[in-house]
């Protein structure tokens, strides 16, 4: 219908990681509450383009749809946000959709965040706890501690910091923020605290926490806002710590 408002998606599209990337264009009608997954989600329905042209559907990765999962990160209007809480009210009426590029491409608007799972693995972010005996109450903790370690807590890896830090790049293997928080969180729990030694000297190395370049722009795009310039600097402290008792022992 003439003069009826509608949203257009320019989206950043490629068929693999060999293949040479294009844009294109979708109109859709605008109606309210309207985030960036509904439009895709419309979209993959009858995939034509602004000028009617037929073309493939588009893809990305979603789960949650509340910002939990962080799976449906992108950039939006040349930002790192999740899709799922990226809403046309407040984006506008014309939106540009790119993939992340910290990780491995895929498809469109996909990639593998496979790494920041492997890095939890190296920073060691669990307590290990077989379950196998009844260990009684565990240790007390004052709620002044339980606020702060919650925030860090609030990690659901979604990618941003990565994306953001000028030290993750192709001539750098900088882990990024997230497990360097995540270290600190389960460093500062009592049941961690047997093998925080082991998750501070996951930090050590070519890619490791001396890598970071203090830009700080980890905290501000971070969903959660979570400390994250303040768990660096935290578990940099500690490792300094470390490295003088060794020196001087």
């Amino acid at each position: 219908m003439a003069g009826e408002r509608t949203v257009t998606l320019k989206i950043k599209r490629r068929e693999s990681a060999s293949a040479k990337s294009r844009w294109e264009e979708f109109r859709l009608p605008y109606r309210s509450y309207l985030n960036v997954i509904i439009c895709l989600q419309e979209i993959q329905k009858d995939p034509r383009t602004s000028d009617g042209k037929k073309t493939t559907p588009v893809i990305w990765d979603c789960n949650c749809l509340e910002e939990v999962c962080g799976a449906c990160t992108m950039i939006i209007n040349g930002k790192v946000r999740q899709a799922c809480s990226a809403l046309v009210d407040e984006l506008g009426d014309s939106i540009t959709l790119e993939p992340m590029t910290k990780f491995p491409f895929l498809r469109d608007l996909m990639v593998d965040r496979a790494r920041l799972f492997e890095s939890l693995k190296r920073v060691h972010a669990w307590i290990p706890f077989d379950g196998k005996n009844a260990a009684g109450p565990g240790p007390r903790i004052a709620p002044e501690q339980q606020q702060k370690d919650y925030v860090l807590a609030t990690c659901f890896s979604c990618g941003c910091c990565l994306e953001a830090c000028p030290q993750v790049n192709g001539h750098s293997d900088f882990m990024g923020a997230m497990p360097v928080n995540q270290a600190k969180l389960f460093n500062d729990h009592p049941l961690g605290k047997p093998d925080a030694r082991k998750r501070r000297r996951s930090l050590l190395g070519r890619d490791g926490i001396e890598n970071c370049g203090n830009a700080q722009n980890c905290a501000k795009v971070c969903p959660k806002c979570i400390p994250l310039v303040d768990s660096i600097t935290s578990m940099n402290g500690q490792i300094t710590r470390d490295l003088f008792g060794i020196l001087f022992k």
